[in-house]
């Protein structure tokens, strides 16, 4: 799913009349509506987004199809992708995380150590999921300046500089 980018996820039913409590993974949590139709993971189904409100941890909103509680709960974890073409392009030292998801992972030095699994939204700061080469293991590393000096996304290659006992040996 390149051309489709995650940006959101219904948490469940809000209310009795078709609405969802929506959880934006956007900058802006409400821009969510503008970057419709938004799709589903399997590209079954789309839905036209109306954001109705603000309620604590999201949003509340109708999508187009949903009228009844039941319909809007049955929704409940769908996770809910753009088409890229409708999102912002990305700012300088900014990345949408499903680009970074499969690059190459490599130390200062030029070793390569392995490839990036997935970005976890953490509230201190984000964190890259690493699946260690010849480890049968990954690490979590801050996304930080400091631990990632460099993302090339022309290179498909993220270096890294982590703290001394972060990585296994």
């Amino acid at each position: 799913m390149t051309d489709r980018v995650c940006v959101g996820a219904i948490a469940g039913a809000f209310g009795v009349r078709g609405e969802v409590r929506l959880k934006s993974f956007c900058a802006d949590p409400e821009a969510i509506a503008a970057y419709g139709p938004l799709w589903t993971e399997a590209q079954d189904r789309r839905f036209e987004v109306s954001i109705t409100g603000v309620i604590p941890q999201g949003l509340s909103a109708n999508l187009t199809g949903v009228a009844t509680k039941e319909q809007a709960d049955a929704l409940r974890g769908l996770r809910l992708y753009a088409d890229r073409d409708a999102l912002p392009p990305a700012e300088d030292d900014e990345f949408y995380f499903a680009d970074l998801i499969g690059l190459a992972v490599m130390d200062t030095g030029g070793a390569r150590l392995g490839t990036i699994k997935a970005v976890l939204e953490n509230p201190g700061n984000d964190l890259l999921e690493v699946s260690l080469d010849g480890h049968g293991k990954t690490a979590l590393l801050p996304f930080t300046q400091a631990v990632v000096p460099t993302v090339d996304l022309e290179a498909a290659l993220v270096v890294i500089d982590p703290p001394e006992g972060l990585l296994p040996d």
